[in-house]
């Protein structure tokens, strides 16, 4: 397989809060994090560094290498409530009040993808027909009410409250997690991102991007567009590749 990750502070913000890692946390496992930061001064990257280097530590530590579905799926949770139970503590200083991050995250292990999910930070996948699908459901105020049927997927982007999150990692003493497993058999590529991204380019943007480009190349095409359409965010690319015997990349 190959990957990429890349990283930028938009044009607007004056701080990088989001935080990214893309590796090899065994021989022939892969696994990929993108933690968007929240909170004043210096607070919100704080909240992204601790929750990825948390999430991070409990993996490499607890990945096994005769290691189930259901024991992967386990070891993600548990891994990213120790991160929200040290996030929530730390968020408890005064000068960190408010704090917290979302986090989604990847583990590929053969032909199967592991992912979790906190906030609004995407994952997608790529189908190799051509396809983009995204895995992760938004935990906004505006998903609820589409949900809900107060507003139509037309209103969402023009809401005042588009950017209220429901769910993050360290905003409360117990957190919800979402999962997913999918077969990548037929995945062509996976993209993990921040808002910073998929709040600013739509769907059909961004897979039109990641088919005229290889990985690298699209994951800077992918921030020079997020940046053109006003940069408002720091935005945060993660492309895996579902290629064999490819050379890996992360930047």
């Amino acid at each position: 397989m190959k990957f990429v990750s890349k990283t930028d502070i938009g044009l607007v913000r004056t701080e990088n809060q989001d935080r990214v890692w893309v590796g090899y946390i065994k021989d022939d496992v892969i696994m990929a994090i993108v933690c968007d930061g929240m909170g004043g001064e210096n607070a919100g990257g704080v909240a992204s560094e601790m929750a990825m280097d948390i999430f991070s530590d409990r993996m490499h530590k607890g990945l096994r290498n005769d290691i189930d579905g259901n024991s992967l799926r386990n070891l993600m949770i548990t891994s990213i409530d120790a991160a929200n139970t040290l996030v929530y503590e730390k968020a408890s200083d005064p000068e960190m009040q408010g704090m917290g991050t979302t986090c989604v995250a990847v583990v590929i292990q053969g032909q199967r993808a592991y992912i979790i999910n906190v906030g609004d930070s995407r994952a997608y996948c790529i189908t190799k027909d051509g396809r983009i699908n995204q895995i992760t459901k938004d935990h906004t105020m505006v998903r609820m009410l589409v949900e809900q049927g107060k507003i139509s997927e037309d209103e969402v982007q023009e809401h005042p409250h588009r950017n209220y999150i429901t769910r993050a990692v360290g905003a409360r003493e117990d957190i919800s997690v979402d999962y997913f497993e999918i077969d990548i058999s037929s995945i062509d590529k996976i993209l993990l991102c921040s808002d910073g991204l998929s709040g600013y380019l739509d769907e059909g943007k961004i897979l039109d991007i990641i088919k005229r480009h290889d990985i690298d190349a699209a994951s800077d095409a992918l921030i020079d567009k997020a940046n053109e359409c006003g940069g408002y965010d720091n935005i945060t690319v993660v492309l895996i590749s579902n290629e064999k015997n490819g050379s890996d990349l992360n930047g």
